[in-house]
């Protein structure tokens, strides 16, 4: 009865020791960035949306998640034999106390005013400024990719 008892849980332990870490929500702030230390030793990250957030990894045991746009996308992490590591959300916030919008003539244009106010492209904006203002953003991600 003692070995049965001790098989068992012994068995309980490794499936617990196989089922993959799950974490929850990872906050970030649009164009902020911040660390995630990894428990184990990392060989693949998988994004789920790279408009919303972008990952550097810095070593097999950090990485570091960008915010890029407002919303919710998934990141999962696993070692080299395919075990999971990490899955989580990862959302993106936008920091509204530094946002003024100003609505002329029932069209809003958004900008962030921390330290000094620039345009920036929100949801609900007037359609031509939200999509130059992309335009520029397209341009200025194509420069710093080198294309």
């Amino acid at each position: 009865m003692k070995n049965l008892a001790r098989t068992c849980a012994f068995g309980l332990a490794s499936c617990l020791v196989t089922l993959p870490a799950v974490a929850g929500p990872l906050t970030v702030e649009a164009n902020k960035t911040v660390p995630l230390r990894l428990k184990g030793t990392a060989a693949s990250v998988v994004l789920g949306n790279q408009n919303i957030a972008d990952v550097a990894v810095h070593d097999e045991h950090l990485i570091f998640i960008t915010g890029k746009s407002f919303g919710t996308t998934n990141l999962m992490i696993f070692d080299r034999s395919g075990n999971q590591l990490l899955n989580t959300e990862v959302v993106v916030t936008v920091n509204s106390s530094n946002l003024v919008t100003v609505n002329r003539n029932g069209a809003n244009f958004t900008y962030d005013c921390a330290p000094a106010c620039r345009p920036v492209a929100s949801p609900g904006d007037d359609s031509d400024y939200f999509g130059a203002l992309l335009d520029q953003q397209r341009s200025m991600q194509a420069l710093t990719e080198g294309d």
